[in-house]
């Protein structure tokens, strides 16, 4: 997994590539928590490089959900293709999620 965060405008957007599995879940997991606890509360997470995801990864995507909801902050997801909008799909994910078809559309929403 490569996971990098730059700021636009004070909302994070952080880039997932790779896999976000069971070895990998746990590292996400502590960025996501720093990055919140570290004052972030808008956040977009764009997924045009994430290549496979698995139940730990929903788990992470969860737990910076409610880590943000606690802080009354807002979660947009970007760019979510291929197999991993199969995996939301057939989970319901994409039901209980903001998704965009790009960055720029969910920073949009945000601003």
């Amino acid at each position: 997994m490569e996971y990098q965060t730059r700021f636009e405008n004070e909302i994070a957007v952080v880039t997932i590539a790779g896999r976000l599995d069971g070895v990998t879940a746990p590292q996400c997991d502590q960025n996501i928590r720093e990055l919140i606890e570290g004052g972030a509360s808008r956040l977009v997470m764009d997924l045009a490089a994430l290549e496979y995801i698995s139940s730990a990864g929903l788990r992470c995507i969860l737990l910076t959900a409610k880590l943000l909801k606690e802080k009354n902050g807002q979660l947009y997801l970007a760019n979510v293709t291929g197999n991993v909008r199969s995996v939301f799909d057939m989970s319901g994910f994409s039901n209980i999620f903001q998704i965009t078809d790009s960055v720029a559309a969910a920073l949009g929403k945000l601003q």
